[in-house]
């Protein structure tokens, strides 16, 4: 395999290859909707990205709807071919947010975060779980899920306290923001070294500045890449169902008619080229917020001097 890559191109680096941990689809599919053949398709697509495992991402719905995609999601994960990117779990982030910060979820379908209403929809493949911490009494579901090995997640929250959670959910985003005189979720999970912080460094979710800070003031390890993809990521889409509403694509930005701003339109592959071309880390360093500072990685990629994926192996 190493003298077929050497035959393809000289100099090229060679990095961990990449996790998506927080995406919603892509190449006009919905995980929230599309079929397990339509989810293996996205699987082989993704690869070319440099993806090597991803974990599909469950927006709010019926209790109905998210058991019937959890059974699909499963159903991909045993019909992958070797050339597929990995189905590494589902990150549910769905249901137990705070209404006061939904963004684009349907607030009718919302639920009170309690181990009761997580057995509505419980399944051994879900690996991480956004909720609101504040709403959670006692902080009973967090204690439920960490004993279970799922990733605790807090997001579309405003509390400050982050005690029984390993994580948050798209740092600034659908959460309580900074501000120096209240305490907050992103002041929280800024200053606790603990804390894991997912980010969208698209430079539409999180300001340039704001990403720079970030990266000045988490512990490299524990700052986590996400894209937050959207279905009409790398699509020909104009706009999309998404969460019963109708999301359009405007000036590069995925948002509702009210302006709101959904997911992203960009594959966290995407979002590397760009922190690496403007100076904000090298390659191998933003690769890693991608890959291994999420768990461990099996596969390699190859970029070329314009940052170009040549090869996954």
């Amino acid at each position: 395999m190493a003298n077929e890559i050497d035959n393809i191109q000289t100099n090229l680096i060679e990095t961990n290859a990449l996790i998506e941990e927080h995406i919603h689809g892509g190449f006009g599919f919905d995980f929230l909707s599309c079929s397990a053949e339509e989810i293996v398709e996205f699987a082989k697509r993704i690869t070319g990205y440099g993806v090597w495992g991803f974990f599909p991402t469950l927006a709010t719905d019926t209790i109905e709807r998210l058991k019937h995609q959890i059974s699909e999601i499963k159903r991909a994960k045993s019909m992958l071919p070797e050339n597929a990117a990995d189905i590494l779990g589902i990150h549910l982030e769905a249901c137990f947010l705070n209404p006061e910060k939904k963004g684009i979820h349907d607030e009718k379908q919302l639920l009170a975060p309690s181990i009761e209403n997580y057995k509505l929809i419980e399944d051994d493949f879900i690996k991480i779980v956004t909720l609101a911490p504040e709403l959670d009494e006692n902080f009973a579901l967090c204690k439920y899920l960490s004993s279970r090995g799922v990733k605790v997640s807090a997001g579309h929250c405003t509390g400050s306290d982050l005690s029984a959670v390993s994580q948050v959910t798209h740092l600034f985003n659908a959460m309580g923001t900074f501000n120096h005189k209240t305490p907050s979720t992103a002041v929280s999970a800024l200053a606790d070294d603990r804390i894991a912080t997912e980010i969208i460094a698209d430079f539409r979710h999180v300001l340039p500045d704001v990403v720079k800070l970030v990266f000045k003031i988490k512990p490299q390890d524990k700052i986590i890449l996400v894209s937050d993809a959207l279905p009409i990521a790398h699509s020909e889409l104009e706009s999309i169902q998404f969460c019963g509403k109708t999301v359009f694509l405007k000036d590069n930005k995925a948002v509702d008619a009210n302006g709101t701003m959904a997911g992203s339109t960009m594959f966290v592959s995407d979002i590397i080229k760009q922190l690496v071309r403007n100076g904000f880390c090298d390659l191998k360093t933003a690769v890693k917020m991608a890959s291994t500072n999420i768990m461990p990685v099996e596969k390699k990629i190859y970029w070329d001097e314009n940052l170009n994926i040549v090869k996954i192996k």
